[in-house]
């Protein structure tokens, strides 16, 4: 049942609350979404610290957080799918895979972003 008077700055601030239920959520509960958080926090300071440009930095911070973003689509598309049922079902594996492939992706994509950019500053 939605809330009566969900709107302006009472929207925001639940709204706000129900994100932070879900990064909490996610920490407690899924392994990837945390290595992933504490390689982000390793890799954003590097990131505003390299002498780069501002382009560049802006790349390497997006690559990250796409990653935790995709991560945490992937975590809830799990939940959607174990919460349908248990029963193994080909397009239960399908949704899981899929999205797992695009976890894979967005890491792809960070690797391949970072390595671009760092290595002129390496050799």
């Amino acid at each position: 049942m939605k809330p009566e008077n969900n709107h302006g700055l009472k929207r925001v601030f639940r709204a706000t609350g129900f994100s932070m239920q879900g990064l909490k959520s996610a920490w407690k509960n899924e392994a990837a979404f945390r290595q992933e958080t504490v390689l982000a926090c390793l890799m954003l300071p590097i990131a505003l610290l390299l002498n780069i440009s501002s382009t560049e930095r802006i790349l390497l911070i997006m690559t990250v957080l796409i990653v935790l973003i995709v991560e945490l689509l992937n975590s809830a598309i799990e939940a959607v799918v174990d919460r349908v049922g248990d029963e193994i079902h080909p397009l239960s594996g399908q949704a899981k895979d899929i999205a797992s492939a695009a976890v894979f992706l967005s890491l792809v994509l960070c690797a391949i972003t970072w390595s671009i950019v760092i290595w002129p500053l390496l050799f």
